[in-house]
């Protein structure tokens, strides 16, 4: 949802961005110095945009991202846009006070920058022609200045994913033409302020990601062009208003991980437009409506980790006619089977994960439709091999905590699957009939913890793409292979309460992704070697009990964590256990 946002703010930008005209009026001078003393305020900048305003006419199309009236010269539109997927490219700075200078500016958009810091200039309240202002993903901060509630043409606002603190000003309520708001991924505080129920001609509303409080506000009804409100991610408490129910051209509603309760009301009808609805991670109550069966458009449902109770709606065979996506788990559910309108639909995703399913696997009528699957923390057996056959589009699949009973030389994972987690069942056999040079490159995660598998820990392809490798609590044997360091990818790495035994490879300091490793509880024996330190995205080590000996190499990040994660092991020593003990000459 949130790139189809940026798209939609992407378009409107554009569309205003056409080549100027050879016969324009030079810059003017005072806009042309505003844009310097911004540039000036940016003490690095990487992207190499601000190195093309050279030269006295800021108009002439060669200052990146500079457009003018071509019969004033005075700057209209100033676009600055980094693609965050580029992460050596920023600016680092601040925003200078003298871009409140630019009078006729109706579009200011720095996006992406990630390192422009500091407050937005109380002087941005003489933009008064400002139509959109977009200073999403940098790092402002402090509060949301009340003086953005002064421009009276704006029609977008997005300041999302900085680390803007406070309220949220009741100011902003008098921007009646605002028709995007985007305040999400910050640190804002307090209730929706009541003077939004101003902001009647909104159609996104985005304040997800943040510490907002209180009920939803009754005045949301009032939104009725709305057709995106996410609210998710914040401590909002309370039930539905019903005048949400009102909202008849709104298509997607987020309100997931929030404090909501009570139940959904058969009113849910009326939003003839909802394609996506997630009211996840909540404290709702009662029956899932009846009527949600009808709506005609809505094609992802996820109600999990609710408290919504037995029995399912009844779905006749025109219930839920655009359905893809479905997830009901973790609520008061006791299901027994997939319900029919389950296996018989064309669904893409399937979470049922907590749900009470026993028994053996259910036979889907379009199971080559399946994309995800997670039927994890039931009570299902059977056999997983032929489940799994004939889903050739799976990408992903958790059947974690069941009572599943498998080899793994039996098992063939469909083509394209990237992520398997089959922890806490009874899974036998040898890692090698997973992992081996016929493996997918595809595969991309493994989680078979807690499971009975044996044999060694066989040796890594370079064409394996593995990025977590989880194989705790197993009984596997033998060395930690030398090839480990062909998982350049891998970021998560356990394989504690087995019986590995061996040195730990000096190799292992090659995987720099690696952000979490675990080797406690087995025999390994040695030193812990010192390439470790090479790994600086280290977040979690622990070596504990096992047969190490000699000094913790010495130096970040193997030095900053906690005692016990190198406790219980033959003669460690050095920060951060006891110094070592000199040896007599």
């Amino acid at each position: 949802m949130q790139n189809l946002r940026w798209v939609f703010l992407l378009f409107l930008v554009s569309s205003l961005l056409v080549h100027t005209s050879s016969s324009q009026a030079i810059c003017s001078s005072q806009d042309r110095a505003a844009l310097l003393s911004f540039k000036s305020s940016i003490i690095k900048d990487t992207t190499g945009v601000l190195s093309s305003w050279v030269g006295k006419d800021c108009c002439n199309g060669e200052w990146e991202g500079v457009q003018c009236n071509p019969s004033t010269g005075k700057v209209t539109n100033l676009v600055l846009r980094n693609s965050l997927n580029e992460p050596t490219l920023y600016m680092k700075g601040t925003l200078s006070s003298a871009l409140g200078n630019l009078g006729s500016l109706q579009v200011l958009f720095i996006s992406g920058t990630k390192l422009i810091a500091g407050s937005i200039p109380n002087s941005f309240s003489k933009l008064t022609s400002l139509t959109q202002l977009v200073l999403d993903d940098n790092s402002l901060q402090g509060n949301v200045p009340s003086c953005l509630g002064h421009l009276p043409f704006l029609e977008i606002l997005s300041l999302a994913g900085n680390r803007f603190s406070g309220v949220v000003p009741a100011s902003l309520g008098s921007l009646r033409r605002l028709s995007v708001m985007m305040l999400s991924r910050n640190s804002l505080s307090g209730p929706i302020p009541v003077t939004f129920k101003n902001l009647v001609k909104l159609q996104t509303l985005d304040v997800s990601y943040n510490k907002l409080s209180g009920p939803i506000p009754d005045f949301i009804g009032k939104f009725q062009e709305l057709t995106t409100l996410d609210l998710s991610s914040n401590r909002f408490s309370g039930g539905l208003p019903v005048s949400v129910y009102s909202l008849g051209k709104l298509q997607d509603m987020s309100l997931e991980r929030n404090d909501l309760t009570g139940p959904v009301s058969d009113r849910i009808i009326n939003l003839k437009s909802l394609s996506s609805l997630d009211l996840s991670s909540n404290k709702f109550t009662g029956h899932i409506p009846a009527s949600i069966t009808r709506l005609q458009n809505l094609w992802s449902l996820n109600l999990s980790r609710n408290h919504f109770s037995d029995p399912l709606p009844i779905v006749g065979s025109r219930g839920f006619p655009s359905l893809l996506s479905v997830d009901l788990s973790y609520n008061s559910l006791n299901l027994g089977a997939v319900p029919s309108w389950i296996r018989e639909k064309r669904l893409t995703e399937i979470n049922l994960a907590g749900c009470k399913l026993r028994g053996a696997f259910p036979k889907l009528a379009r199971p080559h439709d399946v994309t995800s699957l997670d039927l994890s923390e039931n009570f299902l057996t059977g056999d997983v091999g032929a489940f799994l056959a004939n889903m050739t589009s799976l990408q992903r699949v958790k059947l974690s905590k069941n009572q599943l009973r498998l080899d793994l030389s039996k098992l063939k994972l469909p083509e394209g699957v990237s992520s398997v987690d089959l922890s806490s069942n009874v899974v036998t056999g040898s890692l090698s009939s997973l992992l081996n040079s016929k493996t997918s490159r595809f595969l991309e995660e493994v989680h078979l913890t807690n499971n009975q598998i044996s044999g060694r820990i066989p040796d890594f392809a370079e064409s394996l793409n593995l990025k977590v490798l989880n194989i705790g609590n197993n009984k596997i044997s033998g060395q930690i292979p030398s090839s480990i360091s062909n998982l350049v990818e891998l970021v998560r790495l356990d394989i504690s309460r087995n019986h590995v035994s061996g040195v730990i490879p000096q190799n292992l300091g090659q995987l720099m992704q690696l952000n979490w490793l675990d080797l406690s509880i087995n025999g390994l024996a040695g030193r812990i070697p010192d390439s470790l330190l090479n790994i600086k995205a280290m977040k979690h080590v622990s070596f504990r009990a096992n047969k190490l000996c000699g000094l913790i190499p010495q130096g970040r990040p193997l030095n900053i964590f906690p005692a016990a994660a190198y406790l219980h092991n033959l003669c460690l020593c050095g920060k951060p256990l006891p110094a070592c003990r000199k040896t007599k000459k």
